[in-house]
């Protein structure tokens, strides 16, 4: 199964994006391109890695200890296939069916946009309200929207016409967050694993904003790992154009030793959520912290293996896969049974 994902990814390769990572990693390493080429070749099939994972964590500085430790796409696509029955994904995919599923863990007012006269009902008591696609991703097309002096027939048709379809009442933010950042709901990407009637964490990360209503890393957001048993940030936050910040560049809030509050309360959410659907037992939940408590945003039944894993976020040049199959043992999985 190894070699049949790995011709076929060959196969598919976009040579072109291949040949430009060789010429940035041959400008940061002054290495023989044919080297690297060779050496992309040996990852591909020794660890299941891309050329674009060979270059976003910087392999070609690791030896062989070290890259034994990386998740890479490879290994995240056995994952998912392991855990995750791909005809129920539609749950994950489709905002609607998702807050029909997990309506009990978003404690907020929502409707899907059909009729007028309860579309009326719905805005009436609201001042701002949040207007998303059903099928979006990475936080496009997302707008938050005030509803004093707005004419609702407009509207109404405005909405219908962008397919803006899923109307959400506002979550307020807990104080210690929206000091951090107050434009956008920064939340928690919580990744948990479920086997059986056992679920328990992988990684997480805060998703911070920066001056977008939305905190999503590919729209402008930043992103920084949380520790899993304390809450706290240890390192400073990445943007997707390599800079880092210690501090937020918008409010001057300190990102390293900021301590998510709820933190506990939001990994037992989405371990209770983690086993809703059987059939869907990898999951990336984005959890928003109230003054209350935790809520689920979304949840995301493919999540990605590269954001929680790159060079500044790493000790000692090593991946997050030992810890991964730390929390795989904890729910009865092991190597074997993932074929990784």
């Amino acid at each position: 199964m190894k070699l049949k994902y790995l011709f076929k990814r060959f196969y598919n390769m976009d040579f072109k994006n291949m040949f430009s990572t060789i010429n940035k990693v041959e400008s940061k390493t002054h290495k023989s391109k044919i080297v690297i080429f060779f050496d992309i070749i040996y990852c591909g099939f020794k660890y299941q890695a891309g050329y674009s994972d060979y270059y976003l964590f910087e392999m070609y500085k690791m030896n062989r200890k070290e890259r034994k430790t990386v998740v890479t796409r490879g290994v995240n696509n056995s994952l998912i296939k392991f855990f995750n029955n791909a005809k129920y994904c539609d749950y994950f995919r489709n905002k609607v069916k998702f807050n029909q599923r997990f309506d009990k863990y978003l404690n907020r007012k929502w409707l899907y946009l059909n009729e007028y006269d309860e579309f009326i009902d719905f805005i009436k008591p609201l001042k701002e309200i949040i207007v998303k696609p059903i099928d979006g991703t990475c936080g496009k097309k997302i707008e938050k929207i005030t509803i004093k002096n707005k004419d609702y027939n407009e509207l109404f048709n405005y909405l219908k016409t962008n397919n803006l379809l899923l109307i959400e009442e506002v979550i307020k933010q807990h104080d210690k967050l929206n000091k951090l950042h107050p434009t956008s709901i920064n939340t928690i990407r919580i990744v948990t694993i479920a086997y059986q009637d056992k679920a328990t964490i992988l990684t997480a990360f805060l998703r911070i904003g920066n001056g977008k209503v939305v905190d999503n890393f590919n729209s402008g957001g930043m992103v920084a790992p949380v520790n899993i048993k304390t809450g706290i940030i240890h390192f400073p936050a990445l943007d997707k154009d390599g800079h880092l910040y210690k501090k937020h560049p918008l409010t001057n809030i300190n990102i390293i030793d900021f301590k998510v509050p709820y933190f506990k309360e939001a990994k037992e959410l989405c371990m209770r959520a983690a086993l809703e659907i059987p059939e869907i037992r990898m999951i990336g939940f984005d959890v928003a912290i109230t003054p209350d408590g935790p809520v689920l945003v979304e949840g995301n039944e493919f999540p990605g293996h590269d954001i929680y894993q790159l060079p500044p976020h790493r000790k000692g040049n090593i991946g997050l896969l030992p810890d991964f199959e730390k929390s795989l043992k904890e729910i009865g999985v092991t190597k074997k049974m993932l074929d990784i």
